[in-house]
C-alpha cells in the first residue's frame, strides 16, 4: 500500500513515517502543500493524508483542487482545529475522514486502513494538454500547435508534458533533471539546456508568440509573452 503524507511539522510526520513503513506502507511525505499536490498529481496513491494548515497551499485548497480534478482517492484530514465547523468544512471540500491533533498512533492506523479498504476509481492524470494553441495527446503521443503538427523526439515529448503539466511555473534545472531524466543533477553538463532549446525551435520557431521562456539564474517557465 501506498500513502502520501503532507504535513509541516517534521516531528509529526517522522514520527507517522516510521510507524507506517513498520506496517509495511510505502511513504512518501511532504512538508508544504504545493509539494503535495505535485506528488498526488504524479503518482497513484491509496490514500493521502494532509494537514490543513500548510505553507503555499493549505490542506483544503490540495484536496479541493485534487477533487475538481476527478481524482477519487480517499483523503484523510488532519487538524489541531477540532470544532464541528472545522469538521465540516474539511469535509465539505472533499475529505473523506477527518483527524483532530493529537491522536493515537492506533486510531491514525485504523482511520486509513478503513479509507485504503474502500474500492475507488484509480487516477489517470489528463491525457490531453492544452496551454494557449497548443495542444499535446498523451496517449496519442501527438503535439500539435494551432492545428499545426510538431514532430518530437520521445525526450522532447517527456519535456514538453512536464511543461504542460507546470505552466506558469518556473522550473529548475535540477527539477527537470530528476522529473524528465529522473538522474541527479549534473552541474557540469548544459543537456538541459540543450533539450530546451531543441524544445523552444520547434514549439514557438515560426510563432509570433514564444511560450518557452528562460529566466535566467532560475530555470525556465511555460507562459504567453505580456
Amino acid at each position: 500500500m501506498r500513502i502520501l503524507l503532507i504535513e509541516d511539522e517534521i516531528k509529526t510526520i517522522q514520527s507517522l513515517r516510521q510507524g507506517l513503513e513498520e506496517q509495511n506502507w510505502l511513504v512518501d511525505t511532504a512538508t508544504d502543500g504545493e509539494t503535495g499536490l505535485r506528488l498526488a498529481t504524479e503518482n497513484t496513491y491509496d490514500v493521502i493524508v494532509s494537514d490543513i494548515v500548510m505553507p503555499k497551499i493549505s490542506g483544503l485548497e490540495l484536496c479541493r483542487h485534487l477533487r475538481s480534478k476527478g481524482m477519487k482517492t480517499p483523503f484523510l484530514m488532519l487538524s489541531a482545529l477540532g470544532h464541528t465547523d472545522d469538521k465540516v468544512t474539511g469535509l465539505e471540500a472533499g475529505a473523506d475522514d477527518y483527524l483532530s491533533k493529537p491522536f493515537e498512533f492506533r486510531e491514525f492506523m485504523a482511520r486509513i486502513k478503513a479509507l485504503a479498504r474502500r474500492p475507488a476509481e484509480a487516477f489517470k492524470p489528463e491525457s490531453m494538454l492544452k496551454f494557449a494553441d497548443l495542444e499535446q495527446d498523451i496517449d496519442a503521443k501527438a503535439v500539435r500547435r494551432s492545428g499545426r503538427e510538431i514532430l518530437l523526439t520521445p525526450r522532447e515529448f517527456a519535456l514538453l508534458e512536464f511543461f504542460m503539466r507546470n505552466p506558469g511555473r518556473v522550473l529548475s534545472k535540477t527539477e527537470i533533471a530528476e522529473k524528465v531524466w529522473d538522474v541527479d543533477f549534473d552541474t557540469g553538463t548544459n543537456v538541459i539546456e540543450v533539450y530546451v532549446n531543441y524544445l523552444r525551435n520547434k514549439v514557438d520557431k515560426g510563432f509570433e508568440s514564444k511560450l518557452i521562456h528562460t529566466l535566467f539564474g532560475q530555470g525556465y517557465v511555460l507562459k504567453t509573452e505580456k
